[in-house]
């Protein structure tokens, strides 16, 4: 842990020289943006906003491609995307928050894998909230920040974090995370340089704050004057390097320009999901540097890019900030329940139970299946006459979901909120705010008998995915339900890595049965209906639990899912991404043997 006061800062090569912090912006070409200001070496940091990507990476991409440049990648979702980062050889390290898929579904990424595996790249892993908070400390000078996340986690291994005993009682910090440089996309900047971005910001602008020499930036467009936005502007001139002016500069992630009244001077676009989950599956492909030449290395420029897109593309992404796109592909309302429907129903019914006997002020959601039955069981709620906020990492506050699309971070979504904050705001202030009264909804790619969570790897198996926002909601919310399809690689004796704790966990909802926590052990207290004498469905349930299953004296059955229940659930996913349609087996729940099944992700069964 750096003492304090901290000893001043050295120099280095690349830093700029005396006398040059006030020198003018570099308004400049992507290429002139890298080459003059990212170096061999450098801790790079790629803000994550509801923008999820950037020209300014793919230009990084192109310039150090098979080049030995020993970056450090601060990125807090690699994504897909990321993967292309990792190909290009330019990096030694991450320290990240989710190495993973988002599109069409939360899963694991091969790449990210094969390269932690191996050693080839060194990872680093926080959860978002910790992230936030070391960027805080860099951007404030200080030398540790106090955090309530990560406690009793497996993270505290992590260099930068340390328990220290005060006065005050024992105190968790974490330690400052210094980028030499930031990446970001704004949606517009003025002549000065000042950069105005509209909210919900993710991780927000500290990243900006926290970098050494300053920021990078690509931008929708160039203005004269900011001041009738200045409400929007979260990053001065004074800490921007250089900035490109690039259209369509975040593909394929989107840009919200803003609310009604409140609505920056720029046309949005939506995320452009179908090449995001092109990415993902050519990432999966032996030829996937070939896919890499096609769409990063061989468009010599961001208009080439643009060509290559095609106008027509670029039309419908800014028309669909508008209004959703109908569904092609929906779920035939007379296919019976999957086994994640079954679990999503008696999820959201036991949500609509706690949220009304706890009197909780607010949901907050993870993605996929645990995010569903949450808008569903928080919908039942509303509706009962309970004021309960659904809330979201991204900075969504008490905010409507939109049927039609499932994603948790739809731009859909952002005009409904009655806030629209950041992660740090959402869960570092209003989560865990010991005024409110939280329910936090997750899913697992593991569970021990204890509650704790793994989503991070399995020891000595595979990578996962990381803590996202898990370990934080977990560690502040008042109590925790988690969902996940049962089987003997979900629920395990014990996790190897304890991506969260499960000291919080009230319940587990499965679709065999409800597990829920009583003196420090989930124990079965409710079951699924069925044909079978109660006593072949416990061994049933046993049979796929990785540890000696307590079955409560007080055993109660679930209600029948009915076909109501189902199609509130597929109303949000129509084509049953999260639902288990898109890899359904063709024999009934509980005859089919998942004792084999591939390491389950938090978000479903999907590898």
């Amino acid at each position: 842990m750096t003492a304090y006061p901290p000893e001043p800062a050295t120099v280095a090569e690349s830093d700029p020289p005396a006398g040059a912090r006030n020198r003018n912006v570099d308004f400049c070409t992507l290429n002139e943006a890298v080459s003059r200001h990212i170096h061999p070496g450098d801790a790079i940091h790629v803000i994550m906003g509801h923008s999820r990507w950037s020209a300014l990476v793919r230009e990084l991409v192109r310039q150090h491609w098979g080049t030995p440049a020993g970056f450090t990648l601060i990125m807090a979702s690699l994504s897909s995307l990321g993967a292309v980062l990792f190909r290009s050889g330019a990096v030694k390290k991450v320290i990240t928050v989710y190495s993973g898929d988002s599109f069409p579904v939360f899963t694991p990424n091969p790449v990210f894998q094969q390269a932690y595996s191996s050693g080839t790249i060194e990872v680093e892993n926080w959860s978002f909230l910790t992230y936030i908070q070391r960027l805080r400390a860099a951007a404030t000078g200080v030398p540790a920040v106090v955090t309530g996340s990560v406690r009793g986690s497996s993270m505290t291994a992590n260099d930068a974090y340390e328990e220290v005993d005060s006065s005050f009682g024992r105190v968790s910090l974490v330690a400052p995370l210094v980028p030499d440089v930031a990446l970001v996309h704004a949606a517009v900047a003025d002549r000065q340089g000042n950069l105005a971005i509209a909210p919900p910001m993710f991780e927000g602008a500290v990243g900006a704050f926290a970098a050494r020499r300053g920021v990078l930036a690509t931008v929708e467009k160039v203005v004269d004057d900011l001041s009738p936005w200045s409400s929007l502007v979260r990053i001065p001139a004074h800490r921007v390097l250089g900035i490109v002016e690039a259209p369509f500069g975040a593909h394929p992630g989107g840009v919200f320009p803003g609310t009604t009244g409140a609505r920056l001077p720029v046309d949005g676009y939506a995320e452009d999901i179908p090449f995001w989950i092109d990415a993902r599956e050519a990432s999966r492909r032996p030829d996937f540097d070939d896919w890499i030449r096609e769409w990063i290395l061989d468009p010599v420029d961001h208009d080439a890019y643009l060509a290559k897109l095609g106008s027509h593309r670029l039309d419908e992404l800014a028309r669909s900030t508008q209004s959703l796109l109908p569904s092609a592909d929906t779920i035939d309302p007379t296919t019976p329940p999957t086994a994640a429907e079954h679990a999503a129903v008696w999820f959201s019914h036991l949500l609509d139970r706690r949220i009304e006997a706890t009197s909780a002020d607010a949901v907050l959601a993870g993605a996929g299946l645990a995010n569903l039955a949450a808008w569903v069981g928080a919908e039942r709620a509303r509706s009962s006459g309970h004021k309960v906020a659904l809330a979201a990492e991204l900075g969504l506050w008490n905010y409507t979901p939109e049927p039609g699309d499932p994603y948790i971070f739809s731009f859909a979504n952002f005009p409904a909120a009655s806030m629209l904050l950041d992660t740090e705001q959402v869960l570092g202030g209003l989560i865990g705010c010991p005024h409110l009264r939280t329910i936090a909804c997750v899913g697992s790619a593991q569970i021990d008998r204890h509650g704790n969570i793994n989503t991070t790897r399995i020891d000595p198996g595979p990578y996962l995915v990381g803590s996202g926002g898990g370990n934080d909601v977990v560690t502040t919310a008042d109590e925790t339900l988690v969902i996940g399809t049962m089987s003997r690689r979900r629920f395990v004796e014990d996790c190897s890595y304890v991506t969260s704790p499960g000291h919080r966990v009230h319940a587990v909802v499965t679709d065999l049965g409800t597990l829920t926590m009583q003196n420090g052990d989930l124990v079965l207290t409710h079951i699924a209906p069925g044909p079978e004498p109660i006593t072949e469905r416990i061994a049933h349930i046993r049979a796929h639990c990785g540890w000696d299953l307590t079955i409560s004296n007080d055993l109660q059955e679930l209600p029948p899912v009915t076909p109501e229940d189902v199609q509130r659930l597929r109303s949000f996913d129509r084509t049953g991404l999260f639902l288990g349609h898109r890899d359904r087996s063709t024999t009934p729940t509980r005859a089919r043997d998942r004792s084999e099944d591939p390491a389950p992700t938090p978000f479903g069964d999907r590898v």
